[in-house]
């Protein structure tokens, strides 16, 4: 009896969990949502690899934002109707519902504290407004940065335009405002200013906690202000920020950084690097901290550094907007003097940059050359053959299936000294820029001369398909089986 009785308890615990997700259809889509205030929907198939790996996450952040706000799902391939009605073409889809009202589509992050995070900022008003010193101070006091909006009156067109651009950029940013005078005064607000807070964990005295907006205000010119000056000198990256800072040249010092449980320990290290970082802020390099754990799986696949390599000292990194990545081999020493001699061989170019790759083949006689990311210029780059390469990964069934006729193609053209036929493992080598290798098998044709105009392949997977390809792209008419056949 106890054991079927934890049993039933077990199993009523997992249904309540499962309903922390709402699952609606078509017969009660337009019922049901309207009851929430604040709705966040996933549209999904269940066949669908995508929407699987996002299922858990999706439960974890309805679980934390129960109360709060409410999510729910809708199976597509049952509930058609309401799907299509919604322009639902891609699994999954997120969007977001007011008052059962399609108010904006979800683009923020897909995992459980992204979603959590994202959605918090969707509830309450899009700017929150402040009546007193107590109100700005418990508003400020937040782990994210607040953009704070102090105004002559209600009336004022300021106020208005401010509003518009809260409800804008709600989703990424907190807004609050006041009407209230001298309000702010203390953080040098004027009757109609803006004010940029950035996060108390990240006072430093190396730059202003709050920065000040007293031009002409419209929502451009409050989008730039915030983008030009939320970050600082040196912002904390996360998993969800990352992708927004590496619009730029970004070096990252990577460490146990903790802001939840140890302030003072996460800024011991930021404070090094913000010293070094004021002396090189002007020279086009953005600055970053990060926890190493939450990237350890990044820093292994594509820096090639381990969790054993240096122990506890932080890694730092540099990757450039083109893609290109450097590390610091040296250790980070308390006196950033190692980080400073670091970026002066970064900018006079003496860096050698970090690429992952296999070793190179001892013997590299078969028909089809094995490429890999340190002999990639020395194959297919070469400026007199035309090469064909495949990238793939050894998992990729696709690829499995394509082998032997790659293969059959590479013994077809084995004695056409123009044309070679390669591959290489993308899974294992940093793919070079200038090929967009989303999936696998990925097929691009390299004509000699023109190795900067690279053409993927987007024919047939049988060898008849591939040599009409190369009769109409290659250089010479391609050797076939010997003997020069013109196809």
């Amino acid at each position: 009896m106890a054991a079927a009785g934890l049993l039933l308890l077990a199993l009523s615990a997992a249904g309540c969990a499962r309903r922390d997700v709402l699952e609606l259809g078509d017969a009660d889509f337009d019922y049901l949502a309207p009851e929430h205030e604040t709705l966040l929907v996933k549209f999904y198939a269940p066949w669908c690899g995508h929407c699987k790996k996002l299922a858990p996450d999706f439960e974890k952040a309805a679980s934390r934002l129960k109360g709060v706000v409410q999510l729910a799902k809708v199976d597509c391939t049952v509930n058609s109707e309401t799907c299509s009605r919604f322009g639902v073409s891609v699994y999954p889809t997120l969007k977001i519902f007011r008052n059962g009202v399609n108010s904006a589509h979800y683009d923020g992050p897909r995992t459980a504290d992204g979603i959590f995070h994202y959605m918090k900022k969707q509830t309450g008003p899009n700017s929150v407004p402040l009546q007193t010193e107590e109100d700005l101070q418990a508003f400020i006091n937040h782990f994210d940065a607040s953009i704070v909006g102090v105004f002559s009156g209600p009336d004022s067109a300021a106020l208005a335009e401010f509003l518009k651009a809260a409800s804008i950029m709600r989703e990424q940013f907190r807004f609050a405002h006041s009407t209230e005078p001298g309000l702010g005064a203390s953080h040098g607000a004027t009757a109609e200013s803006v004010l940029l807070f950035r996060p108390p964990r990240l006072a430093s005295k190396f730059e202003d906690s709050v920065v000040v907006f007293k031009g002409h205000l419209t929502i451009g010119s409050l989008r730039r202000f915030i983008r030009d000056n939320i970050h600082g000198l040196c912002p904390h990256m996360t998993v969800e920020n990352k992708d927004r800072l590496r619009v730029r040249d970004l070096l990252t010092v990577y460490y146990d950084l903790d802001y939840q449980h140890n302030i003072p320990g996460s800024n011991y290290w930021r404070n090094r690097v913000m010293k070094v970082a004021s002396q090189f802020a002007s020279r086009g390099l953005t600055f970053s901290v990060a926890n190493k754990k939450d990237f350890l799986s990044e820093l292994e696949e594509e820096f090639g550094l381990g969790a054993s390599d240096g122990a506890e000292l932080p890694f730092v990194t540099v990757r450039t907007k083109l893609g290109h990545k450097f590390t610091m081999r040296e250790e980070f020493t308390r006196d950033g003097k190692s980080l400073e001699r670091f970026l002066e061989d970064y900018f006079s170019g003496r860096l050698k940059r970090y690429i992952k790759s296999e070793p190179v083949p001892e013997k590299n006689n078969a028909a089809v050359k094995v490429v890999v990311a340190e002999t990639f210029d020395d194959i297919v780059n070469s400026p007199d053959k035309d090469v064909l390469i495949e990238f793939y990964s050894p998992w990729c069934p696709h690829c499995k299936k394509l082998e032997p006729v790659y293969r059959e193609l590479a013994d077809t053209l084995y004695a056409d000294p123009n044309i070679v036929i390669a591959k290489m493992n993308a899974a294992a080598n940093d793919v070079p820029l200038g090929y967009d290798v989303q999936g696998y098998p990925t097929i691009y044709f390299v004509p000699a001369g023109k190795k900067d105009e690279p053409i993927r392949y987007e024919g047939g997977r049988e060898v008849r398909d591939f040599l009409k390809f190369l009769k109409r792209e290659a250089s010479h008419g391609p050797v076939v089986s010997g003997g020069r056949d013109e196809l």
